[in-house]
């Protein structure tokens, strides 16, 4: 297969394309647009999951690894009520499927099982324009061009490749998440490490809540939701982190100081996060040489699975790839038609996921789904 294959991010989606079809013989190549590996902070746990992130950790030759840098404990969930009483607990037990990995380390795994030249850091798009043929041009900001016969689009909620294949934007969905940490948690902020537990804590009303994480080395990190219009949080200057934090804070008078101390102890600047989605069943026709994959493709609320479907929507794309060597239109075709019915019925069950966190039955709507064994993330 000679198709020259260029890549749009180096997320985990873009990485496991490269590293499943790197398996298979196949180069590719990722334009990042950030300077180097270690330009930002790579977030917080995530839970990878048998049914998709597994498999394609498997497909990519790199299971061996994913376990060695499993978070032991990390699937233990608890869900207190606003007054820190305890709703729900449930123990890591090593059988839940759904283990916790630092997203930082995943990454590292995959871009270190990678030949050397594969990503290009430094590469932002800031122009993509089709030739003939199915072949598009590549314009960055670095003033560097580059032709290619297969574009993936990798590059996320803002996807610039996303433009070639649909008219979608993402939108607003009326929640906006606050993203705290608090460190040496069990030292230095016992009350709300005792709160947070092993796993995951969720403290959900109406309309708003708090879901913290335990990371390794007593790393709690926060993210407050709130039910609050766009203008309401670009209101708040986060460039003054105090007061951002009392701001915040102040949505939670009256709750357990354990709780509320996730927020206003915060060690870091807060990071507004507001919630935007594509649309539910969001598909494009057939455009030659380009497809999405992750984010791009199907930008959802957070429900646990964006990152999972990133890498299994990179694998599956991977092995359409390698199945098709001669024809990379049915390539495409093929994983498409698998895409869109995967990404709309993920992207539903995230809409019923952010109801049942912060809808009118909160709480209990959420003790409820978890007793169900229906994990949040």
């Amino acid at each position: 297969m000679n198709t020259s294959i260029a890549i749009i991010g180096a997320g985990l989606g873009g990485l496991t394309l490269a590293r499943v079809l790197h398996v298979h013989g196949i180069a590719a190549t990722i334009y990042e647009a950030e300077a180097s590996v270690d330009a930002r902070a790579q977030g917080g746990m995530l839970d990878i999951h048998e049914h998709n992130g597994q498999l394609a950790l498997r497909a990519a030759g790199l299971f061996d690894q994913f376990v060695g840098i499993i978070h032991p404990g990390g699937q233990a969930t608890r869900v207190l009520d606003k007054d820190g009483k305890l709703l729900f607990d449930q123990p890591d037990d090593g059988t839940g499927g759904r283990p916790e990995v630092p997203r930082g380390e995943l990454r590292r795994i995959l871009l270190e099982s990678l030949p050397a030249d594969t990503v290009r850091w430094g590469h932002k798009v800031t122009d993509v324009s089709a030739l003939a043929g199915g072949r598009h041009v590549l314009t960055f900001a670095n003033g560097a061009t580059v032709a290619t016969e297969l574009l993936v689009g990798a590059d996320g909620a803002w996807s610039k490749v996303r433009a070639l294949v649909s008219d979608a934007k993402p939108t607003y969905v009326g929640t906006s998440f606050i993203e705290t940490y608090l460190f040496d948690s069990d030292t230095r902020h016992k009350a709300s490490a005792a709160a947070v537990g092993g796993g995951a804590l969720f403290a959900m009303t109406p309309g708003k809540g708090i879901a913290a994480h335990r990371e390794p080395d007593g790393v709690l990190h926060t993210y407050v939701q709130l039910n609050k219009p766009k203008d309401w949080i670009d209101s708040i200057d986060f460039s003054e982190p105090a007061t951002a934090l009392a701001r915040v804070a102040e949505e939670f008078d009256g709750w357990a100081t354990e709780l509320k101390a996730l927020i206003t102890d915060g060690e870091t600047d807060p990071v507004p996060r507001p919630i935007h989605v594509l649309p539910v069943e969001h598909r494009w026709s057939r455009v030659p040489g380009v497809t999405l994959l992750g984010d791009a493709a199907h930008l959802m609320s957070p429900s646990g699975e964006g990152a999972n479907l990133a890498m299994f929507d990179g694998a599956e794309l991977a092995k359409a790839l390698v199945a098709n060597p001669a024809n990379v239109e049915a390539a495409l075709a093929a994983y498409e038609k698998e895409l869109f019915p995967r990404s709309a019925f993920e992207a539903k069950e995230a809409e019923g996921v952010l109801d049942v966190c912060l809808g009118l039955n909160a709480p209990q709507s959420l003790v409820d789904m978890l007793a169900n064994h229906q994990p949040v993330e």
